[in-house]
């Protein structure tokens, strides 16, 4: 048992160093070489990382079997690899952005949308899911000067968590971390300001199953609920990257969510278009969405109820 500790304290301070390596790298090489060099990573990875790419590969046969071919799916799996790690250089290169002007690596559509919202004072959920750069996206909205609070799970390194949240604090973001979270969420909102949610994965939370992509899937309901009690404004957004290097946020208007009557119904009403909206915001260029969660995997059987109460 000692020695597998031991093993195990080795390989996460390899795997600290060598991210603090990695991201010295990319800050320093001009943008063209980053892209280029983590594209290759990317497609490499796609066909040594067999497990992931089982992943990738099932979600896509699920969700698009009656209209892309076996050879078609390979090609987007190949080139969603690709995305995930360009999407990784925006990531890492937040600080050249600054230094360069954001506005011009970043173009913000929809930006009305937010500024409607913020202005009724009851706080406003930014919804996204794992989509492009989310981290860039974080940090554009930020900077744009919304107030914006993200939620976080601990990772399983102390080093590694405390250099992502020193990112994100450094981008104008307040953190908040997952554990215990609710109280600060609810207090953040009551301020009027904005937190940032991310409801695209199956997570041991609470949660109810309404449908994504087609099919039931797990989905987190905190988010849509404390909107419900604070009447705060639910507005859709993600990032996405383009051919020439660039971003483009895209916004959509707020959420028109039923009246908060306390009933199932009407929460995973309320919750199924949330999901309708970041379906609406994949398809943009759906190969900038990472598949290779586990979406689907979990069963209307294993809900786990809401934690959360109107």
């Amino acid at each position: 048992m000692a020695r597998f500790r031991l093993l195990k304290k080795a390989k996460n301070t390899l795997i600290y160093w060598s991210v603090l390596a990695l991201v010295k790298v990319i800050r320093a090489v001009p943008e063209a070489i980053a892209q280029n060099s983590m594209a290759f990573l990317g497609r490499f990875a796609y066909r040594v990382a067999k497990g992931e790419r089982k992943k990738v590969l099932r979600n896509l046969e699920l969700i698009f079997e009656d209209r892309l071919s076996e050879n078609e799916r390979s090609e987007k799996a190949e080139k969603i690899f690709e995305l995930i790690a360009r999407n990784a250089v925006a990531a890492l290169r937040i600080p050249n952005y600054f230094n360069n002007g954001i506005e011009n690596h970043v173009t913000i559509n929809g930006k009305t949308y937010l500024e409607n919202a913020m202005a009724k004072g009851k706080g406003v959920l930014g919804l996204t899911g794992h989509i492009g750069s989310w981290e860039l996206l974080a940090a554009s909205i930020s900077q744009a000067g919304f107030p914006l609070a993200v939620v976080g799970k601990k990772l399983y390194d102390k080093r590694i968590d405390k250099l992502l949240i020193g990112w994100r604090t450094a981008a104008g973001m307040i953190y908040i971390s997952r554990d215990g979270a609710a109280r600060r969420m609810l207090q953040w909102l009551k301020k009027g300001k904005m937190l940032g949610v991310l409801i695209d994965q199956d997570t041991k939370i609470e949660s109810e199953f309404v449908p994504f992509m087609g099919h039931l899937a797990r989905t987190p309901i905190a988010p849509m609920l404390l909107a419900q009690r604070l009447g705060a404004p639910i507005v859709p957004m993600a990032i996405h990257l383009q051919e020439d290097g660039k971003h483009i946020i895209t916004i959509l208007p707020e959420l028109e969510l039923e009246p908060n009557d306390k009933s199932l119904e009407t929460r995973q009403r309320n919750l199924a278009r949330c999901n309708a909206a970041l379906e609406k915001l994949i398809s943009i260029d759906d190969r900038q969405w990472v598949w290779m969660h586990e979406r689907w995997k979990s069963k209307p059987a294993e809900l786990v109820p809401s934690a959360i109460t109107n």
